[in-house]
């Protein structure tokens, strides 16, 4: 088991006495029968905006797998519209308010950034760059770095201070 993995049932179990909690405070402030009917209309805007946003990413992954443009970008802005919209058919006033906040353009942009930067960390290089376009690599000239472990992906080989992709090809091996 992944070592973040234990902590999501304590997480779900805070997430959900968070959302009790404010759901008394907010009951408190403007009456039970508003809150409950609040909860209730953003869940219902949700399950609305939910289809909505899983028919734009779809119409703007097959844009782009019809133009011959790398989908990634349609595809993580599809995931961020898909997960606030989620969230927000969610009942709760805490889910529904981050939940709307994913759909703000702003932030929706900044959460679009941080899944693709996962993504990359999480995928090999040729599949990220099937996914995202070609990448810029920084290059930075300094001491010798130990060897890295033999992995698929090719090797960054530096010219003269041009970064040039290839692979390694051992003699006599085809």
């Amino acid at each position: 088991m992944r070592r973040g993995l234990r902590y999501v049932p304590l997480g779900l179990l805070l997430a959900v006495l968070l959302e009790l909690a404010v759901f008394v405070a907010v009951g408190r402030a403007i009456g039970f029968g508003s809150a409950l009917l609040v909860v209730f209309a953003a869940s219902l805007l949700g399950l609305v905006l939910l289809r909505r946003e899983g028919m734009r990413a779809w119409r703007g992954f097959r844009a782009a797998a019809e133009a011959g443009q790398p989908p990634g970008r349609q595809v993580t802005d599809g995931l961020v519209g898909l997960v606030g919209a989620l969230l927000l058919a969610t009942p709760g006033l805490v889910s529904g308010l981050v939940g709307l906040l994913l759909l703000v353009p702003p932030v929706r942009g900044l959460a679009r950034a941080g899944v693709r930067r996962a993504a990359e960390r999480r995928v090999s290089s040729m599949v990220a760059g099937d996914l995202f376009g070609p990448r810029r690599v920084r290059v930075r000239r300094g001491a010798p770095q130990p060897a890295p472990r033999p992995t698929a992906e090719p090797p960054i080989v530096v010219d003269g201070g041009r970064a040039i992709e290839g692979e390694i090809v051992e003699p006599g091996r085809n």
